[in-house]
């Protein structure tokens, strides 16, 4: 079988069809990962403000909210043409595993498969 991300993969992957169980599925995981990504926000911002001593470490605090935010906004996309590629962005950076998406069509793991290897 040939590899998704060989071939033409952002048409094809707007294409994939979600049955209502696969997006029940998705919708948990993806939610998920999320909570997951905010909790670990929010450890890190407490840990930063308990450590604040001057002005300096105030704005220090809101550079770090605000690089954040803009990262979970970027890699956050619950649009299903993208899925695969989120869910596989996450694999790669530990937030997810294969497992976690158990129930997922073999045409969609097959993306995030590929996604997760670059």
């Amino acid at each position: 079988m040939t590899s998704p991300a060989m071939n033409d993969s952002p048409a094809l992957m707007r294409d994939l069809r979600w049955s209502p169980a696969e997006k029940a599925i998705a919708r948990k995981v993806f939610e998920s990962a999320l909570l997951q990504e905010l909790e670990a926000v929010v450890r890190e911002a407490k840990e930063m403000a308990a450590k604040i001593e001057q002005v300096g470490d105030v704005w220090d605090l809101e550079h770090y909210l605000t690089q954040r935010r803009r990262e979970i906004d970027r890699q956050y996309d619950y649009r299903y043409s993208v899925l695969p590629e989120v869910f596989g962005t996450l694999i790669r950076k530990g937030r997810l595993t294969e497992q976690d998406l158990r129930g997922l069509g073999d045409d969609k793991l097959d993306y995030v498969q590929a996604y997760a290897k670059f």
